[in-house]
């Protein structure tokens, strides 16, 4: 899947509002980036690099196993498949909006 696709997905999932009340982002490497600026309503969903107060480290792959509940954030996490930078509580309110 595609970045592209994985952005729009991401929008639809979030709609106006997914109430994570920050800025964060998820660093792709070489497959890109994606910025949720949920800091503002409606929320922005972008791929322009950008501040974010926490930073997801997977790859694209990765993320839509977890995005298809195929891998558990917390056992990606513990196997380094998953590394967060920033604060870790906007991390630990992901697990609903990605399910």
């Amino acid at each position: 899947m595609s970045l592209e696709a994985v952005t729009a997905g991401l929008k639809e999932k979030v709609g106006e509002d997914c109430g994570l009340g920050s800025i964060l982002k998820f660093d792709f490497g070489d497959d890109g980036i994606l910025v949720l600026d949920a800091s503002q309503v409606p929320n922005v969903i972008g791929n322009d690099d950008a501040e974010a107060a926490c930073t997801i480290g997977i790859s694209l792959a990765d993320f839509m196993d977890m995005a298809d509940g195929k891998l558990d954030g917390t056992m990606a996490f513990m196997s380094g498949k998953l590394k967060v930078q920033g604060d870790m509580g906007i991390a630990m309110k992901l697990g609903p909006l990605l399910s």
